[in-house]
């Protein structure tokens, strides 16, 4: 089964005002993400996870990380391209990227930290913008296939792309977001290779 989630900030404490999480402190606030990951992710699971582990100047999130079922996959964010060693996160996902398209059942999924404007076919999956109601909200309401993933509307848990279409049309309040959005595999679509443009992706030895 295929899992979607981002903005974790494992130990970054700045975030629980921010975004006004229910948690008095890190420790709280980590230990209800790992529990719910564990919760609903199998070892055999595969988790999309898109973008910010921790934080600016918060120790490398390994405890955490190490606790955490499944078959991972880094979506880097812009609180990930900032630590110093980015060989290190090949120690706990599979592959580590700034964008990846995949395939989900019979939806094509773009996959990237921030929300993308344009894709061609499919959904657009993203995180970075939080709960936040600012500008940004209101320009995501005309975006019907583009689906945020962020733990804060998501109930810190990871979620089926099912279950974030549901959560997507509750923060919304539309009921129609992510509808009809079967892909078509005949759509004349080209993938191309990803080349990062703002910092130098890691690559695995």
């Amino acid at each position: 089964m295929i899992f979607y989630t981002a903005d974790p900030h494992f130990g970054y404490e700045p975030v629980i005002v921010q975004t006004n999480r229910p948690f008095s402190h890190t420790q709280d606030m980590d230990e209800v993400l790992i529990c719910r990951w564990n919760k609903v992710v199998s070892d055999d699971d595969t988790v999309y996870l898109l973008g910010d582990l921790g934080g600016h100047n918060v120790p490398f999130p390994d405890t955490q990380l190490s606790q955490l079922k499944g078959h991972k996959h880094l979506i880097r964010g812009n609180h990930d391209t900032g630590y110093e060693n980015q060989q290190h996160l090949f120690d706990y996902f599979e592959s580590v990227t700034d964008f990846l398209e995949i395939d989900d059942g019979e939806h094509h999924i773009t996959l990237c930290h921030y929300p993308l404007v344009y894709i061609q076919g499919g959904y657009m999956i993203h995180g970075h913008v939080h709960n936040t109601q600012k500008e940004v909200h209101r320009i995501l309401t005309q975006l019907p296939r583009v689906l945020n993933a962020g733990v804060d509307i998501n109930k810190f848990s990871p979620v089926t792309l099912e279950q974030l279409i549901e959560n997507n049309r509750e923060y919304y309040s539309d009921p129609q977001r992510g509808c009809a959005m079967k892909w078509d595999k005949h759509l004349p679509y080209h993938k191309k290779k990803w080349r990062a443009v703002f910092h130098p992706l890691p690559t695995k030895r």
